[in-house]
């Protein structure tokens, strides 16, 4: 049986809390910021991985 693979553009994205919830950051906050709303910017925040996505995250990243 071959080994498991981790997706690696979601290794890049996603990282475990220390409670074991999956996290991410939002796009849109790297260049550009003066002509983005403040809403825009103050959308992009840290977020915890809904429920019913944590299955295929851990599909995609099983050994994170």
């Amino acid at each position: 049986m071959p080994k498991m693979k981790s997706h690696s553009g979601t290794k890049k994205r996603v990282w475990k809390t220390g409670s074991g919830k999956y996290a991410f950051k939002r796009r849109g906050r790297n260049h550009l910021l003066q002509q983005k709303s403040r809403r825009q910017k103050r959308l992009n925040r840290t977020v915890v991985a809904h429920a019913t996505n944590i299955r295929p995250l851990q599909t995609l990243v099983p050994n994170l």
